[in-house]
């Protein structure tokens, strides 16, 4: 099992530092910036970001807006490498190479990888707040 702080690993930062690619923390999801857009400050305001981005687990568009200047959570992701022991229906167990745990994970969404998945292969498993997602075929 792993420890209780890799669960919810997730570092504040500044709106205004953010840029796309990059995940952020949108309702407790962590999700990939697809649009970020600042406003100017205005006569009463301070300048605004508005963050467009897609959910790395769900597939699903949020929304952030926020003071450029306010705190964003962004999710501390933990790349490691796996080995596929079974595929059964749309569930993938996978064992880690470095502590020998193993767990299920959905298979992945990209049809690309999802066609390479087979027993014995090793894959790239990234585990973002208590949650795996399988992110590449290595090899």
């Amino acid at each position: 099992m792993l420890a209780v702080e890799t669960y919810f690993m997730s570092k504040p930062v500044d709106v205004g530092s953010l840029k796309i690619g990059q995940y952020v923390l949108i309702d407790g999801e962590p999700c990939k910036i697809v649009e970020f857009e600042k406003s100017k400050p205005g006569k009463h305001g301070s300048a605004k970001a508005r963050i467009v981005a897609i959910s790395a687990f769900t597939g699903q568009k949020k929304n952030l807006i926020s003071p450029v200047d306010g705190k964003a959570e962004v999710p501390l992701i933990d790349k490691r490498t796996g080995q596929v022991l079974s595929i059964s229906g749309n569930l993938l167990q996978v064992m880690d190479m470095e502590n020998y745990q193993t767990f299920e994970t959905p298979m992945p969404d990209d049809e690309d990888l999802k066609n390479k998945m087979a027993s014995g292969i090793e894959v790239e498993y990234w585990s973002v707040m208590g949650r795996n997602m399988v992110v590449r075929r290595k090899g």
